[in-house]
């Protein structure tokens, strides 16, 4: 007799969510095994190869012998790197001690929730989040609260709405800047709105995500760790997927208090020992020498951000704010739900973003898997015929929806 073998799984599994963007590929690869030509709008993955230099850099590393296991927080090459390259772009005074270099970011901050984070310990997590924000927290036992911002705030929280939410029983902040999947990028003076919030809670930690550093679109980026106020609580996020299109070498680091940078080497000692010794010589090369390809990178993403608000401006009912970073748009699709088409019935952002799969054959991110249901993200990490084949045929799908 059959039986249903998921009643053996842990309740932390199960109450655990599949990543959003991940189930959105398989489907997408899926109808493309089926013969139909899928443009894939919805992977957080840069288009470009992995620069030149840097993959000769891992080849002569690999020469070199750096075959072998590794110290957990990481080479002392890379996180020499890594203590220069933040006081040269951010701003940020570390020693190497304090730098822990892991596999991707993701699991940098699934560390710090482990090392952090009790039952009953809340999390503010900016809205719209990254999709893994909310389980990771979960996970490590804490509770995530959302402090939700909309469009019409660019998507960024403010001063009163953080302060409003902080309680007792608040141990952290997460959000990002330039953000996933919103795009939206805090400046200088709006961080420093929320320092003087922060300041006066001393047991209340900062998680920075700032993977997308090197994909922006303003004047400079700035760090919420460079504020004296709250240096000694910030915990600076970062890696070489997104700036240097490394996604595949999977290496995150982070920045933090010496007492918590020893506490996620801790955990990723239990879990995963130290990243690909090569992997990390090429990253601390990559972090100390021409930026050249990564500037090139950024150009071309901005090239089509400007492209892409202005093909979405010319579909009736998206309504589009202008990110400046990253490489996503977030448009509030909101128009159409409770509208129909034949049998189906738009209710929310997982049907808008099903019926473009089915329909334009157009993979997209529902906004539910980000906290905020009225949009959809959409990944510009593609060449510009594939961006403007996809908006003609959600332009073609959506004008058929009454």
């Amino acid at each position: 007799m059959a039986t249903d073998k998921t009643k053996y799984l842990s309740s932390k599994l199960q109450n655990m969510s599949a990543s959003a963007t991940i189930a959105m590929a398989q489907k997408a690869r899926a109808l493309k095994e089926e013969g139909h030509d899928v443009i894939a709008l919805s992977l957080g993955e840069p288009d470009f190869d992995t620069p030149e230099h840097i993959k000769n850099a891992a080849k002569k590393a690999l020469d070199d012998g750096y075959t072998k296991y590794t110290p957990v927080p990481g080479l002392p090459e890379i996180r020499k790197a890594i203590v220069t390259k933040l006081k040269r772009d951010n701003g940020l005074d570390y020693n190497m001690n304090q730098i822990v270099v892991s596999n991707g970011a993701k699991q940098t901050i699934a560390n710090l929730c482990l090392a952090l984070l009790d039952p009953g310990d809340e999390v503010l997590i900016f809205t719209p989040y990254w999709v893994s924000y909310f389980d990771i927290v979960k996970f490590a036992g804490g509770t995530p609260v959302t402090v939700k911002a909309d469009i019409t705030q660019d998507f960024k929280v403010n001063a009163d709405q953080l302060d409003a939410a902080i309680t007792d029983k608040t141990k952290m902040i997460i959000f990002s800047s330039p953000c996933n999947p919103t795009g939206s990028v805090y400046t200088k003076d709006e961080l420093y709105e929320l320092v003087k919030v922060i300041d006066k809670y001393d047991d209340l930690f900062i998680v920075s995500d700032e993977i997308y550093e090197h994909i922006n679109f303003t004047e400079a980026h700035a760090s919420i760790g460079s504020f004296e106020e709250v240096k000694d609580q910030t915990i600076t996020v970062n890696g070489m997927s997104k700036g240097f299109a490394m996604t595949g070498w999977r290496l995150g680091y982070m920045a933090a208090p010496q007492f918590i940078a020893d506490a996620c080497a801790k955990v990723q000692g239990q879990f995963t020992s130290g990243a690909t010794s090569f992997g990390q010589m090429a990253a601390a090369y990559a972090l100390l020498s021409d930026m050249k390809p990564s500037q090139e990178m950024k150009e071309t993403y901005l090239r089509r951000k400007k492209l892409m608000i202005e093909l979405l401006s010319d579909i009736h009912g998206i309504k589009t704010n202008d990110p400046m970073g990253a490489f996503y748009i977030f448009p509030d699709v909101s128009f159409y739900f409770g509208k129909s088409v034949g049998d189906i019935t738009i209710k929310n952002s997982d049907d808008f973003a099903e019926y473009l799969l089915e329909t334009a054959h157009v993979a997209v991110v529902a906004g539910s898997a980000f906290g905020d249901d009225n949009c959809i993200r959409i990944s510009y990490a593609s060449s510009d015929e594939q961006l403007i084949e996809a908006c003609k045929r959600i332009k073609i799908a959506l004008g058929n929806i009454e």
